[in-house]
């Protein structure tokens, strides 16, 4: 990870941690994250992890995070036509609750 200086653009970190309405271990879970995977190859994402919470202090199973070198980037990401349908398509019909971050490093 790059640390933020006076002459750098903090990199923003988008994280979305979830629950899904499927049975845990299914083959639609499988697919969910699989299709979730595919966001990676959207221009601008940067290290894209998909997670699996291993504590039980929240109520969510699952996590994405990536990062994007700047507004516009992220900005790009948010209207790429594969992250809209994936949203309409896919998200709100499988996704039954959530929880969005996004931040950037405090500089040092």
């Amino acid at each position: 990870m790059r640390n933020s200086t006076t002459t750098e653009k903090p990199m923003i970190v988008h994280s979305v941690f979830f629950k899904l309405k499927h049975d845990k271990g299914s083959q639609a879970e499988a697919g969910f994250l699989a299709q979730a995977a595919e966001l990676s190859g959207i221009p601008g994402v940067e290290n894209f992890q998909t997670l699996k919470e291993t504590s039980p202090k929240n109520n969510f199973d699952f996590g994405l995070s990536m990062e994007f070198a700047d507004q516009a980037a992220y900005d790009g990401y948010n209207t790429h036509p594969d992250h809209v349908r994936f949203v309409q398509e896919v998200w709100l019909k499988e996704v039954v609750e959530f929880q969005e971050i996004d931040y950037v490093p405090i500089a040092d």
